[in-house]
């Protein structure tokens, strides 16, 4: 099994991976199809208006989620990576007053936000809970294209067709040739003891069949240099976060505070976990305001990694920035194995699959730049995905702040007293992490559809918004 560490992280905007990347790569993916060769374009049509539908979580919390602005700035062309969050408002207001998109390479079309995107809360799609139905009509109304495509957590986005392949094919072409192709804890452990290699040493050899040594360093200095402008900005922006809820920003005046104890030398035992609270803060709510993220692995969940490498590299004094390479590699190898046999979806198995994945990927590359073996990196993503399992996702509001910016703060912390315990230990333990992921798949697919981020259980009913 091989899923690259830049699949897994990827730059982009707040508030959500699943909700707001994903919907704008779904459209600008409809764009592409619309404008190619791949579908019975009957002879003379020409295609005037674009309509989108919105099913399951997405029509629940997609206003909240700013899926509905997604999709329609993903439909102007613009993609995570491309879109500007400082100038979007003006695109949308553009589009809102003439009821008309213009993407590059096409000749225009109708599209009226209040009449042609709908969420549509009664036929959730089958595939997934996260699913979106795009057509394309002609000056007559008249149907030409349609095609539906889910949004399956973290930024990935896959066609019906697509899914349906995944879900039928054991191994994807693009994972053969790959030289440690692990799908479990089980088998990473295995090959690392037959190597003798480390975890974050075989994530790179596979990486590496991919790309040479400096392009994949340079990308994994991107991705750190994300992830830290992220929580800098975070700490310095103040005031009231959009949406409704009235969630004033923490994170600035905390850093404030906590800077002018450090400056005055008082003791203080809970520093440590001060600090990483307030960096995973800082990053929630810049996504929670639509900033510049980092999905590790999913927006709502962005901020748990950066923080544990902050803290790492401010708490450690044997820190090599050099080991940042190490650890998102190890996180990745963590992440791609829980992708591959659970879910990092919300919508899909609740909020363990978001920041108990985070927590678990955090610890791993936490133990893994402490020098952690093998074993005892396994044994910390173990302890913190163990102790996640069952939490629900129920954002207030339909907004990615309460509880979910706390929750990151939280997810860190596990994160580190999970890397802290197996690093004193001996990497034996009585749960494999394959079984804390096999119970949180199973656990996600007990759970009532209400408390998978649709804001219809949990905190989001029992918490009056004001």
């Amino acid at each position: 099994m091989f899923l690259s560490v830049f699949d897994l992280f990827k730059i982009g905007i707040g508030p959500s991976s699943s909700h707001t990347m994903g919907p704008m790569t779904a459209a600008v993916r409809f764009l592409d199809e619309l404008s190619g060769d791949d579908w019975p374009r009957p002879v003379g049509t020409v295609v005037d208006r674009i309509a989108v539908s919105l099913h399951g979580s997405l029509a629940f919390t997609g206003i909240g989620h700013g899926t509905d602005r997604a999709v329609i700035l993903g439909l102007t062309g613009l993609t995570p990576i491309t879109v500007d969050p400082d100038k979007s408002e003006a695109v949308m207001e553009k589009i809102t007053a003439e009821k008309r998109i213009e993407p590059p390479g096409h000749p225009g079309y109708r599209f009226d936000p209040q009449k042609d995107l709908e969420l549509d809360r009664k036929h959730p799609l089958p595939g997934h809970a996260n699913g979106m139905m795009f057509s394309a009509h002609d000056r007559d109304d008249r149907l030409l294209l349609r095609r539906i495509y889910y949004s399956i957590g973290g930024g990935f986005v896959v066609s019906a067709e697509e899914l349906q392949r995944m879900k039928t094919q054991s191994e994807k072409p693009e994972e053969r040739g790959v030289p440690y192709p692990f799908a479990s804890a089980r088998q990473m452990l295995e090959m690392a003891g037959a190597s003798g290699l480390s975890i974050s040493d075989m994530k790179r050899a596979n990486e590496e069949t991919r790309m040479g040594r400096a392009e994949l360093d340079a990308g994994l200095d991107r991705l750190w240099g994300a992830m830290s402008a992220c929580i800098d900005r975070g700490l310095s922006q103040d005031g009231i976060m959009p949406g409704g809820l009235k969630v004033r920003r923490r994170a600035r005046k905390l850093n404030e505070r906590m800077e002018e104890e450090w400056r005055q030398n008082r003791p203080n035992p809970l520093m440590a976990n001060d600090w990483l609270s307030v960096y995973a803060m800082a990053v929630n709510e810049e996504n929670a305001a639509g900033g510049r993220v980092v999905t590790a692995p999913t927006n709502g969940a962005a901020g748990v990694v950066p923080a544990v490498i902050r803290y790492w590299r401010r708490f450690h004094v044997d820190a090599d920035p050099t080991g940042i390479h190490d650890f998102l590699l190890t996180a990745s190898a963590i992440g791609g194995i829980i992708k591959h046999n659970a879910s990092i979806s919300g919508a899909e198995v609740g909020c363990q699959g978001e920041v108990g994945s985070a927590s678990a990927m955090a610890a791993a590359g936490l133990c893994a730049v402490m020098g952690g073996t093998p074993e005892q990196i396994e044994n910390a993503a173990e302890i913190a995905l163990e102790h996640h399992l069952g939490m629900t996702c129920d954002p207030v509001g339909g907004l990615v702040q309460v509880p979910c910016i706390e929750r990151n703060a939280l997810g860190a912390v596990k994160a580190v007293t999970a890397a802290s315990l197996a690093i004193k230990g001996d990497g034996q333990h009585f749960v494999p992490l394959d079984a804390a992921i096999e119970t949180m798949r199973q656990t996600g697919h007990d759970m009532n559809e209400r408390y998978k981020e649709t804001s219809q259980g949990g905190l989001a009913v029992n918490v009056v918004e004001c």
